[in-house]
């Protein structure tokens, strides 16, 4: 994606079903939870470079030891200074102890991160700060061990005020009015009542409180406490959560927004929100990896029994598109194949645009994420490219020599890799002028690709968000080369609405289509419909939020797709550069049919999942016409 954005945050869990001797004795190191664990979160990198997390809880440790570990980082390498801290503690040991590295039992006794149970984070920042307070795990302490709850996830609520009141109506006083904040205090509120009905049941039996605490962790009921935490979320989220005596969940939210993936053979189970880091880790097959489903919650006993149990309703399932089209890894199986078919949709519109002139166009990319869709244009194109040879060929009416088929044979489409993303440069110049300057070299291009004032150009990105990029850099030098026109394809649709499930997207005036539909009003004197939204979307706020719906589509209504996409090519084209610029968007159609597993695509067509969704969208609006620049939840 040209424009950076930050998104979605990533998950790993992991949970050991034989004793710790035994991977010692299989796989020859006592450290096997902990490398594979390094694995899962390094292979999902991509996911968070905010911030890194570690919990570890172990089993049946005896009164007065220390029995949950956690670390969190926030550096700029948090993943590697996470265990590099980790590594840090264990080699202190072995200076003092070099016969106990081979010893798990000794190493469980004696030093963290050694136990059965691990749940990993990774971070990237939607909302709020950047401190080590803001990264996951967190903790709820307590000094019963079935009262202590680690939580992590990838998540957003819509309804953070609403939530935050239920916990003071609760009694409660949170330190902070954060959705993961009120996540945690919620379950852990709920956590409490259970181990609460639990030990008056247990003492009304006569059973003591030393006896009773073992009865309490074998019987919580998990599902119950996620059922009531959950009564009233509204959002997008993927939480994982350990308890402190050993049981752990992983839950999912009721239209699937978030992924959840999950794999168990008869030595361990590993969660993960990206199966190929499953995949790769363990070395498993594709189709051994599971989805949690919609409104389900994983739930993993200590006694090491697994099960898959609904905590709600399910809704029709939206999953996140934009996992298909940027975010998850490409080396899915599936996101491959679903990327490459959104780089062939295009290819009708772009050859429409460029009058099949592929002899004088030369196809490229913009780094490095559309690299796969650019394949799957590029296929497109030599199938367009294939049908010309074969009705040139097959032209019965005269002979053919062999410099005519050689030339028909060598038609093929002209690729080359035009732009390279070079290091971030500092913009330590204060003023805007060479600051700007500056920001436009962060791209460099491929000089004597291009035959200048005859060549055309097309550059696919996976999304176009702002167009900030593409105005300040890329359209500037890719002009240098002299092409008679740019094309700019996006493999995904239109952006033209915030997302509140965990991608950095808030502000309707960011977006490069709203600011076109927002233009085209102005220049077709209909300023009325911008009163009018508005003064529907303030009414929005007054209803429940259940109630609301989405009344900024009212904005776009009057247009086409293809006027939107025009006026955002000219919003974006710098004043000074030669060659004539066109967008080309992907097709909602498109969209479905490259992915149809994959339907959530409120922020293309602001059909959101859940209703919190509405009342975000309503926010934004109202904020862009006061002239807010805040989020809108």
């Amino acid at each position: 994606m040209s424009d950076a954005i930050k998104h979605e945050c990533g998950i790993a869990m992991i949970r050991l079903l034989k004793p710790l001797s035994y991977y010692k004795e299989k796989y020859g190191t006592s450290f096997y939870a902990l490398n594979k664990m390094y694995l899962l979160m390094e292979k999902q990198h991509n996911r968070g470079q905010d911030g890194a997390g570690l919990a570890n809880i172990k089993f049946d440790m005896a009164p007065g030891k220390r029995y949950i570990s956690r670390h969190r980082e926030n550096t700029s390498t948090p993943i590697k200074d996470l265990f590099a801290h980790i590594n840090g503690r264990f080699e202190e040991e072995f200076e003092k102890h070099p016969d106990h590295i081979q010893d798990p039992e000794w190493l469980k006794q004696n030093l963290p991160y050694t136990g059965e149970l691990f749940l990993g984070h990774l971070r990237y920042g939607t909302h709020g700060g950047n401190t080590i307070e803001h990264c996951h795990p967190f903790l709820r302490q307590n000094n019963w061990m079935t009262r202590n709850l680690v939580l992590a996830g990838n998540f957003n609520m819509t309804n953070v005020d609403e939530l935050f009141d239920q916990l003071v109506e609760l009694g409660q006083h949170p330190k902070e009015k954060a959705d993961t904040v009120t996540v945690l205090e919620k379950i852990g509120h709920f956590l409490d009542e259970e181990n609460d009905r639990l030990y008056y049941d247990y003492k009304e039996k006569g059973y003591s409180k030393v006896d009773a605490t073992p009865l309490i962790g074998e019987n919580i009921d998990i599902q119950n406490i996620l059922f009531e935490s959950a009564k009233k979320w509204d959002g997008g989220y993927a939480i994982a959560g350990m308890i402190g005596h050993g049981d752990a969940f992983v839950m999912r939210d009721p239209a699937g927004i978030r992924p959840a993936h999950w794999y168990q053979d008869d030595e361990v189970l590993v969660v993960a929100s990206e199966r190929p880091a499953i995949q790769t880790a363990f070395n498993v097959r594709w189709e051994d990896v599971k989805e949690i489903k919609p409104g389900h919650a994983l739930i993993i006993k200590k006694d090491g029994t697994v099960s898959e149990k609904q905590f709600r309703e399910p809704l029709e399932q939206k999953s996140c598109s934009f996992e298909r089209i940027y975010f998850s890894r490409g080396s899915d199986k599936d996101i491959y194949q679903e990327r490459k078919e959104l780089g062939r949709l295009v290819v009708e519109p772009v050859l429409k645009e460029l009058d099949y002139d592929t002899k004088n166009t030369v196809f490229s990319f913009i780094p490095n994420t559309a690299e796969t869709s650019f394949y799957g244009m590029v296929k497109g194109v030599e199938d367009y490219i294939n049908t010309v040879k074969i009705g040139k060929i097959l032209d019965g009416k005269r002979s053919i020599g062999a410099d005519e088929v050689r030339d028909i044979l060598n038609m093929r489409a002209r690729v080359e890799k035009l732009t390279i993303k070079d290091a971030k440069l500092r913009t330590f110049i204060t003023d805007d002028v060479h600051r700007d300057d500056l920001v436009s070299h962060i791209y460099d291009i491929t000089y004597g690709t291009v035959v200048r004032g005859q060549d055309n150009v097309v550059l696919i990105d996976d999304s176009i968000v702002r167009g900030t990029t593409l105005q300040q850099s890329i359209l500037r030098i890719v002009d240098r080369l002299g092409p008679k026109k740019i094309v700019i394809v996006s493999s995904a649709p239109q952006i033209r609405y915030p997302d509140c499930y965990g991608i950095d997207m808030a502000k309707l005036g960011d977006f490069m289509a709203f600011r076109a539909a927002i233009a085209l009003i102005k220049e077709t004197m209909q300023e009325n419909i911008l009163d009018d939204v508005y003064q529907k979307a303030l009414a929005q706020m007054e209803l429940p939020i259940e109630e609301n719906i989405n009344v900024v589509k009212e904005i776009y209504k009057p247009f086409t797709a293809e006027q939107i996409s025009d006026k955002s090519a000219e919003i974006i084209s710098p004043n000074n550069i030669n060659a004539e610029v066109k967008i080309i968007f992907q097709s909602i159609e498109g969209l479905h049919s490259a992915c149809p597993n994959h339907l959530g695509d409120w922020y293309f067509t602001g059909n959101y999942p859940t209703p919190g969704g509405n009342r975000v969208v309503n926010r934004a609006f109202v904020n862009y016409m006061e002239g807010k620049n805040v989020r809108a939840y």
